[in-house]
Order: C-alpha cells, then sequence, then structure tokens
C-alpha cells in the first residue's frame, strides 16, 4: 500500500514538475515579430479580414510570442510583389494566391484553381491527405518559401457580360477580363484576354472597353457595382470551381521558429480557412439575393452547354501546351498528380457530388430565375 501510494504520489510530482517546467520554458522562450504583405486591397472583405483575423490568432494562441503586423497590397510593397517580398527574406510571409506567380512558377497556379478542376473539399483532400501540399512546398523551396493553405473563395462565378452568350460564336471576339490559365481557355474561344485590376474592371465595363469580366463572386461584385453595368451574371465558375489561396513564408524564416510557434501558425490558418469558406457561402448567399431584389433587370444565367463543352475542350488545349511549355518538367509533375488523385476519387465523387446536388438538393432548392 505505501509504495503505492508513493508511486502514485511520486508521478503527480513528476507531471506537476513537468507542466512547471513547461510553463516557464514557454515563458522564457524568446519572441517572434513578423511582417506579412498581402495582395488584398485595404478592407477587402473576407480576404484582408481574413488576413488580420489570422494574425489576430495567432498572438492570442502564441500569448504574444509571435506578433504579425498586417499590411494590405500596395501599403509596403505591391499587391503582386508578394513573392519577391517573402522570397528574398524582406518580410516573413504573406496572404496571397499562387496563381498570381504563374510567369515566375508555372505549377504553381495548379495549387489555386484548375478550369473544371477541384471543388474545395477536393482541393483540401489533394493537398491535405492527397500529396499536393507536399509536392508545393518542394516546388517553392527553390524560392526560398514555404506554402500554407490559408482561406479558400469557394466556387465564383463565371463572370458578367453586356450580351446574352446563347453559343460559342457569341464569345469570340469579346474583350474579357480574368486572369490565370481561365484566360488562356477563353482566348482558345476567341476572347480578347485583357488583365485589369479590380478598381479598374466596372468602369472599363461602363465605357464599353471590355466586353465582359469575372471577378470572385456575388458579394464581392457587387461591391463593385457590377450589376449597374452588366445584364447577364454567369454560372458556374469552370475556371475556378475553387479558389485557394495561401500563407506564404520565407523558408529560413519558419525553420527557425520553434516547434510550438510552427503548430500554433498552422492551426490558425486551419481556423481562418474554415471561417473563410463560411463567410464566402453566407455573404455570396445575401449577396445574390439582394442583386436579384435591387437589379430585377439582371438576368442570373447558367452558361449553354455548347459553351461549357468548347471551353472543356479548349481545357484539354491549354493544358497539353502549358505541360510542353514548362522546361523545369514542375507543371507536368503538378499536373500529373493532380490527375492521378482525380482518378483516384472520381468513382465516391461522382456518387457524392450527384447525389449532393441532382438529387438531395432537389427537394429544397429552387429553381435558379
Amino acid at each position: 500500500m505505501k509504495r503505492r501510494r508513493f508511486l502514485k504520489t511520486a508521478g503527480v510530482g513528476a507531471l506537476a514538475a513537468s507542466l512547471v517546467s513547461t510553463t516557464r520554458a514557454w515563458g522564457q522562450a524568446s519572441s517572434y515579430r513578423w511582417k506579412m504583405v498581402t495582395s488584398w486591397p485595404p478592407g477587402f472583405p473576407i480576404l484582408q479580414e481574413g488576413a488580420e483575423r489570422f494574425a489576430k490568432l495567432v498572438d492570442e494562441l502564441s500569448q504574444g510570442k509571435l506578433k504579425i503586423e498586417v499590411f494590405a497590397g500596395g501599403v509596403l510593397v505591391p499587391a503582386l510583389g508578394v513573392f519577391d517580398a517573402v522570397s528574398a527574406g524582406n518580410v516573413e510571409c504573406g496572404s496571397t494566391a499562387s496563381y498570381y506567380w504563374a510567369g515566375k512558377v508555372p505549377s504553381v497556379q495548379l495549387f489555386t484553381a484548375q478550369p473544371f478542376g477541384f471543388m474545395v473539399e477536393q482541393m483540401n483532400a489533394w493537398l491535405l491527405a492527397g500529396g499536393g501540399l507536399e509536392l508545393w512546398n518542394e516546388i517553392y523551396a527553390k524560392s526560398n518559401l514555404v506554402a500554407v493553405p490559408l482561406m479558400n473563395t469557394g466556387q465564383q462565378m463565371a463572370g458578367w457580360f453586356r450580351k446574352e452568350i446563347k453559343s460559342p460564336e457569341d464569345v469570340k471576339g469579346l474583350k474579357f477580363r480574368t486572369a490565370g490559365l481561365g484566360g488562356k481557355v477563353m482566348a482558345k474561344l476567341g476572347c480578347a484576354v485583357q488583365l485589369l485590376p479590380g478598381a479598374e474592371i466596372v468602369p472599363a465595363l461602363e465605357k464599353g472597353a471590355i466586353d465582359a469580366a469575372e471577378w470572385v463572386g456575388p458579394a464581392h461584385d457587387q461591391r463593385l457595382g457590377f450589376p449597374k453595368v452588366a445584364k447577364y451574371y454567369y454560372y458556374p465558375g469552370w475556371a475556378e470551381p475553387s479558389a485557394q489561396t495561401e500563407l506564404m513564408i520565407n523558408k529560413k524564416t519558419w525553420e527557425n521558429l520553434p516547434k510550438e510557434l510552427k503548430g500554433i501558425v498552422l492551426a490558425a490558418a486551419a481556423e481562418v480557412t474554415s471561417w473563410a469558406i463560411a463567410q464566402f457561402d453566407v455573404q455570396n448567399a445575401l449577396a445574390l439575393a439582394e442583386i436579384k431584389k435591387q437589379f430585377p433587370d439582371v438576368q442570373v444565367k447558367r452558361l449553354p452547354e455548347s459553351v461549357l463543352k468548347a471551353l472543356r475542350k479548349a481545357t484539354e488545349e491549354v493544358m497539353a501546351e502549358e505541360t510542353a511549355a514548362d522546361k523545369t518538367g514542375d507543371f507536368k509533375r503538378v499536373w500529373d498528380a493532380y490527375l492521378k488523385f482525380r482518378a483516384q476519387m472520381d468513382d465516391y465523387n461522382a456518387i457524392q457530388y450527384l447525389y449532393r446536388y441532382d438529387e438531395y438538393a432537389a427537394l429544397w432548392l429552387p429553381k435558379v430565375k
């Protein structure tokens, strides 16, 4: 009995000593100060908000041991200067999207979105359970970078058009504002693709400098003023079935961060990603309803099947060309890995998504008007 009591007492004492030691070590841990630059405008809903939410959460969870000062796009570095700033170590991290770096590292744009590609759940599965994130970081390591998934927009819209689209012929000759692989696909159908900053899109549509444009989804599109200048709002978002954004960290900075703080960064990124997906769903739904109410002339329409088929065919051509053009071989590696994972998941996804949208949802979702 005395021996058991002694062992029990000794065990509790050892645990208490361990906790005291851990608490003391945490209290004595070095403090870190990071700068985060983003590709989002000041006050930009969800994405810039999410970057700031992430920094605040890291500060709280680390008890002030890791503080991150957030700078919106254009404040400290240009919105499209995040890659260079973080890679060079001028700042510690950034909130951005990898498809902005297609001109520097073509393969990494596939980790943001693929035309006719993964939706949110599938993208998450590929990155976290299908080897996608490991491949992403293997490629980023060459540029002294580490990627952590941070937020996802969910499925975007196909865009705003000043005229109705009834066939692939109606797309030819359109001056269309878009970006990324989707832009190259639209060019295949005869569009004159233009890349404009967000603030310039609606004025360009209003003046007739462009005929159509895609931005994000109802919440951000309404805020920019699209319903005032274009009548036709098309879905589905074939070019970006989901758009995965990233926390980009300087590789040396990440390697020098203690394990405990790395865990906090990853946990905070996961929390903010879940928050952002929910925000996009809710805010897009509310904004779409408001657009229909305030602008009854706006027609929300599905792209005709003939147009979607033409876009799908053009996508296959673009992907083949991109694979051949990247002399590093990384684009092919990522695309092959994507296709392998998609094939692995196809049978299950066909059942899962077909049921969700064609059967179950039809019981309660109204038809889009």
